[in-house]
Formats: C-alpha cells, sequence, structure tokens
C-alpha cells in the first residue's frame, strides 16, 4: 500500500507531495464564452494548497464541443490570461495544477450550441431524456478536433498548467468513439475495438508528442476513463481492459479510473469477483500510476484506494470542506465538515451551478 503523505514522482518528472488529488467537479462558473470568473478563480484557490494535485473542471477544446453553459474555454488564444490566473491560484503552497481538456460530442444540445446540431462518431442519440440526435463527423472534423486537443494542451502548457487530463470519460466525444453505441462507423474510425481505439490512440499520441517537443521538462499527461456503459451494445470491462492495456503503453504519466464509488463491482457476470479498480490494477500491472476514485470520505477510504491505486481523488469531501485533506493528514477528521446549508454557501464559495450538483448527487449532505 502507498502511503497517503509519501509523494510520488512522475515520468516526466513532475513530483506530487502526497498522493491526495482534488477530483475534476463541474462548478458552471466561468462566464458564457467560456472565460474564467474571478468567482471561479476564488473557489480553486480555496480548496487548493494541502492535496499533491488539483484537476479542473472540464474544459471544452472546440468550439462545437461545449457541454453545458458555465464551462471553461481553451479552444482559442483568448482564454490564456483567465486559464493563466486559475493555474496560478491552484499551485499555492506546491499543489500541481491539471487542466482537464474534453469536447462533449452528442452529450450536449443545440440550445448550448447556440442553434448549432452536436456531434458525434454516428448519428445516434444517447439514451437520456430530450436526447438530440448528434450529426456525424466527417473525417475532415475528425482530424480537426484532434488537432484541437493538441493547440489546447500548447496552452495550456503557456497558461502555466503543470499538466492536462485527456477527459475519456463520462460518455463525452472521446468515450463515443470507442463505444460501440455511439460509434457505428464502417471507417477506419469504427467497427472492430481496435478501430474504435484509433480516435483515442491518435489523440494520445498526438498531446504526448507537443508536451515531448515543448520547452517543459515536467508536464504531464493523464487519460481518465469509465469503466462500463449500460447501453446495449455498449463498452464492458473486457473492452476497457483492452484500452487500460494499450494506453499503459502509451507515453502517459497516470491514468485515472472515474467511477462513482471506489468499491463498486462490475455488471459483467464474467468480472464479478472483486472490485473494478483491482481488474485495472492487474492490467497496468505497474506500468503506469493509477488514480482511484469514488465516495472517498475517510482517511480509512484513502488508506484502502491506495491499496489497489497510487493516488486517490476525492471531490465532494473537499468540496463541502476546504480543508479536508490537511485533516485527514494531521489525523484530525472528527473535525471534518461533513453537511452544508445553503448557509454556507458565500464562505465556500459554491455557486448555483455547484449547488444544483449537489442537490443531484447528495442530497443527504444538504441541510
Amino acid at each position: 500500500m502507498n502511503n497517503l503523505d509519501s509523494g510520488l514522482t512522475f515520468k516526466r518528472g513532475l513530483h506530487l507531495k502526497n498522493r491526495l488529488v482534488v477530483a475534476p467537479m463541474t462548478t458552471k462558473m466561468s462566464f458564457f464564452d467560456g472565460v474564467v470568473t474571478n468567482d471561479e478563480v476564488d473557489y480553486y484557490a480555496l480548496r487548493t494548497g494541502e492535496v499533491g494535485a488539483f484537476i479542473t473542471a472540464a474544459a471544452n477544446v472546440h468550439e462545437g464541443g461545449k457541454g453545458w453553459d458555465g464551462e471553461l474555454g481553451v479552444y482559442d488564444d483568448r482564454f490564456i490570461p483567465g486559464l493563466a490566473k486559475l493555474a496560478a491560484a491552484i499551485k499555492k503552497n506546491n499543489t500541481k495544477a491539471i487542466l482537464q481538456i474534453f469536447h462533449g460530442g452528442r452529450m450536449t444540445d443545440s440550445k448550448v450550441l447556440h442553434g448549432a446540431q452536436p456531434v458525434a462518431p454516428s448519428a445516434i442519440a444517447a439514451q437520456r431524456p430530450d436526447a438530440q440526435t448528434p450529426r456525424e463527423l466527417t473525417e475532415a472534423e475528425i482530424f480537426e478536433i484532434l488537432e484541437s486537443f493538441k493547440l489546447a494542451t500548447e496552452r495550456a502548457i503557456k497558461a502555466g498548467f503543470d499538466g492536462v487530463e485527456i477527459h475519456g470519460a463520462n460518455t463525452y466525444l472521446i468515450q463515443q468513439f470507442f463505444s460501440p453505441h455511439s460509434n457505428r462507423r464502417t471507417d477506419v474510425w469504427g467497427g472492430t475495438l481496435e478501430k474504435r481505439f484509433k480516435f483515442i490512440n491518435d489523440l494520445v499520441e498526438g498531446v504526448t508528442d507537443v508536451v515531448d517537443q515543448s520547452d517543459v521538462t515536467d508536464f504531464i499527461v493523464g487519460y481518465r476513463f469509465s469503466p462500463e456503459e449500460y447501453e446495449t451494445p455498449g463498452i464492458r470491462l473486457s473492452d476497457t481492459l483492452f484500452l487500460v492495456d494499450q494506453l499503459s503503453n502509451k507515453s502517459l504519466d497516470y491514468l485515472h479510473l472515474s467511477s462513482s464509488n471506489y468499491r463498486n463491482h462490475s455488471v459483467s457476470d464474467e468480472f464479478k469477483e472483486k472490485p473494478i479498480i483491482e481488474y485495472i490494477k492487474e492490467t497496468i500491472n505497474d506500468r503506469l500510476p493509477l488514480i482511484g476514485v469514488g465516495d472517498i470520505r475517510t482517511g480509512a477510504d484513502v488508506k484502502e484506494v491506495l491499496v489497489n491505486a497510487d493516488l486517490a481523488a476525492v471531490g465532494r469531501a473537499i468540496l463541502i470542506d476546504p480543508h479536508w485533506a490537511q485533516k485527514v493528514l494531521d489525523g484530525q477528521e472528527q473535525l471534518i465538515r461533513t453537511e452544508l446549508s445553503h448557509y454556507d454557501r458565500d464562505e465556500l464559495r459554491i455557486s448555483n451551478g455547484v449547488w444544483g450538483f449537489l442537490e443531484g448527487m447528495m442530497p443527504e449532505r444538504l441541510k
């Protein structure tokens, strides 16, 4: 097991002071055009400084990839000054700042896109209420999106971030290319498992090449993934173990398992024996560090996660108590705040968007 307060050095040289990471959480605090707001900077600044790294909310790399209002933008150079303020705020007390980059794909709508139709690998609507049928991407558009991830990485470097996390999870565009539900293409970008991996392969190689050809020596690249889908056809854990095996041989610095609970078991009868994270760890086989996440509330939870992972990502607990990490590190868990009320919102810099997230995801912790 990894010790909570021991450091970790990635292959590109970046060093984390401890094994705690703030998980990426949607805040909906940016301006309508994706520019960072002062309230957003304050929100991040309040929760940083104690953990090893802080992963931001998703930043869209392409104007057509916006998933929701209030989302960070990184698809144009005009975002760099605001992102630089955000990176500087996060990097207090040697916490490392990681910008999560993504494209929403079909998980958006024409209202968010100001009248434009969402795009996806294939013209298949998501299985969710009021989902719009997306337009199938042309090959030229696929190349354009791959290039946009590279340009976003260059902007993250210029803004002073310590790394980027490629958001290949939570049903957004990158995952849509890997999923047999959303990708019904018959060209080189779809069909077999290997062909559905091609977009991810080319994206990862493009982003890591940008970093390796830059003049920075300790800028890291991570990849976040979801283990399974409930749609039929959809991604199964066997598909994800193929993905993890392929990614473990890439020039990445870490993998990040996206999960609602680190104890989750597979929906597949083939993998019921143990928690999903154990299968992921076995497949990686020490080739890359793994971040575990999902309903971590106590120091005991962190220790349990670190049996199978190298880092523990904490979201809601730090959202509620910005000093959760230090209290755990100091053995003062009895002081941790575990509930919120409307009266705490100003003190904790909780916006309407964040409060809405809390109401949907953890109503039992609101009072």
